[in-house]
């Protein structure tokens, strides 16, 4: 029986003892705090201990805001099973719930979980006052910049209470000093209490989890579908080059268009006309060059639907003449007539007859950044043996066409987790906070250079048993720089991560202990948290375990050096001068 964590309002023997989870929950109950741990490391066990405490103090109200509608319900999930409230019902507030009915929900619990949209709106709308809440939790914190409700609810918060209290978790809060600083200066961060997953009091929890590149070819007949778009997309940009419009050096990428389309309206600010004409021709430059990478990196399917969803929802002059183009129509009549035929779907189709060749109860999650792809990767799998694949895609919007409904999203999940469906083809949407513990197969059908968007979908496997991750790779295409630029990043962040900590205001103080409530329960003896911390500690030390005593002989470094009478003196000009 493993160690388990005692208090007043924790179910007894639910949540494991671990040192690391301690010492974060003093951090985070000491003040403001980001928590950074690897995916799978127990982020979420740290907020219902953190929660337990502060509920025992009875002061306030407490709110935990997460992304994502299917993420609230999963957290309501886990309060449920891990927290004992006697007198408190925790509930969820998301966009679902009209405003008139918010009103009255908020005074209602002492315990809300909510999406951060509703909870930003209704304080800009006087309906919620954050004062009410004596710690706010930030699950995905990594979302707390820009723009973001996320951030517009940490500052909201911050500048309404005198003493706030926040705890922010992530397992990627960016890889840029910049980033990071932003997201401590949203919430007001005082600390950082952060674990890599190669720290000893950590890395024995984590599961095993093998990563594998598969690079595939890129078929002929799409790169002679391609290359037209290719030739076309370049005679813009040299065209641009030449005007001082596009300065990029390199390959044509997204950045470069992006700083195109600046480089032309500040031409226009300063009165050059010709510029509407550059703006023209990068924007279709844009389109080609998402058209390409669909068509290298995507494949024909998800390609074909891209511009049909282009031609059909878009009435921009410059669209329609693009779509009226010779030839985009040559290649929107070839892909009509063929199946898909790019090597990852066929990638796709493999891996997963394997692994449910060997196990038919495994669960697979494949993830595609375009809805587009997941359609027809969902088609792909239909067929094979013991197949069972769910789509997983975000709400509908006016480009991306039907999506699913939070109920819908909710109930998908509840099939794969309960075993009616075995693959989940999934979108950005499954990245963040799924708990699916028995997935033990991940595919990117596409690497992405986010090293954000990276860890969030690796750590969808080998959440308790060793997983598998597999990144397939379109050889010469922008695959490989994405791939590269990824592990670069993922590498710099926790460099970052101790750079932005050393400079907040109370990352090296703690203060007097915050868990003397908390007990952890070891071969059914009950011993005090901070005494297991110690016993922890003292496990991971670093020991001596021999003494070297061989006798090391004196070398004599003793050097034949040329008397110095054979060199010039320092004062010597001359030859004259030679003594």
């Amino acid at each position: 029986m493993y160690p388990s964590i005692h208090h007043t309002n924790l179910v007894p023997d639910v949540i494991e003892a671990r040192a690391y989870q301690l010492e974060a929950v003093n951090e985070a109950l000491s003040g403001s705090t980001m928590l950074v741990l690897p995916t799978a490391a127990g982020k979420t066990a740290v907020a219902w201990m953190t929660i337990a405490e502060k509920m025992r103090e009875n002061i306030g109200s407490i709110l935990l805001i997460a992304p994502t509608v299917a993420l609230v319900n999963q957290h309501l999930n886990g309060i449920n099973r891990a927290l004992s409230l006697d007198n408190t019902i925790p509930i969820t507030i998301t966009g679902q719930d009209n405003v008139k009915k918010r009103s009255t929900m908020w005074p209602s619990s002492k315990l809300i979980i909510a999406t951060p949209q509703v909870v930003r709106n209704d304080i800009v709308n006087e309906i919620l006052d954050p004062k009410k809440f004596t710690l706010i939790i930030f699950d995905e914190a990594h979302h707390c910049i820009g723009k973001h409700a996320m951030a517009q609810v940490g500052k909201l918060y911050n500048s309404k209470i005198e003493k706030p209290l926040v705890l922010a978790m992530t397992a990627s809060p960016g890889s840029s000093t910049g980033q990071v600083e932003e997201i401590c200066r949203n919430l007001k961060l005082e600390r950082i209490y952060l674990k890599s997953p190669n720290d000893p009091m950590l890395s024995r929890y984590l599961s095993n989890l093998e990563i594998q590149e598969i690079k595939v070819n890129v078929p002929e007949e799409i790169i002679l579908l391609t290359n037209p778009l290719i030739i076309w997309q370049k005679g813009i940009v040299d065209r641009e080059r030449r005007r001082g419009i596009y300065v990029m050096p390199g390959e044509i990428n997204h950045i470069g268009l992006s700083n195109a389309i600046d480089r032309a309206k500040n031409a226009i600010k300063r009165g050059d006309k010709s510029a509407y004409t550059s703006i023209s021709q990068i924007g279709t430059a844009m389109r080609l060059h998402h058209l390409i990478n669909h068509m290298l990196c995507q494949g024909t399917a998800a390609s074909k639907e891209f511009l049909l969803r282009l031609g059909e929802e878009n009435t921009k002059k410059n669209v329609k003449n693009f779509m009226r183009d010779g030839r985009i129509q040559n290649l929107l009549e070839e892909i009509k007539q063929v199946n898909e035929i790019h090597s990852k779907v066929g990638a796709v189709r493999r891996l997963v007859r394997e692994r449910l060749r060997r196990n038919s109860d495994s669960k697979i999650i494949v993830f595609a950044s375009f809805r587009d792809t997941i359609k027809v990767l969902n088609d792909a799998l239909n067929d094979l043996k013991d197949a069972r694949p769910v789509k997983f895609i975000g709400q509908s919007n006016r480009t991306s066409g039907d999506g699913l409904k939070p109920k819908e999203q909710i109930e998908i999940l509840n099939e794969f987790r309960e075993g009616s469906a075995n693959i989940l083809i999934s979108t950005s949407v499954g990245e963040e906070g799924l708990d699916i513990p028995t997935a033990d197969l991940v595919i990117f059908y596409e690497p992405v250079s986010s090293e954000t968007r990276t860890i969030q979908r690796r750590g969808r496997t080998g959440r308790q048993r060793e997983g598998e991750v597999v990144v397939l790779i379109a050889e010469g295409t922008r695959d490989e720089n994405s791939r590269a630029a990824a592990l670069k990043r993922e590498v710099n962040m926790h460099k970052v991560v101790r750079r932005v900590s050393r400079n907040l205001s109370l990352s090296n103080h703690i203060g007097k202990s915050k868990l003397n409530n908390f007990k952890v329960k070891l071969d059914e003896k009950f011993i005090y948290s901070s005494e297991f911390i110690r016993k922890e500690k003292a496990l991971h030390e670093p020991k001596i375990i021999e003494y070297d005593e061989t006798v090391i002989e004196k070398i004599d470094k003793s050097k034949n050096r040329i008397k110095l009478d054979k060199f010039r003196s320092y004062e010597q000009r001359g030859l004259d001068e030679f003594n």
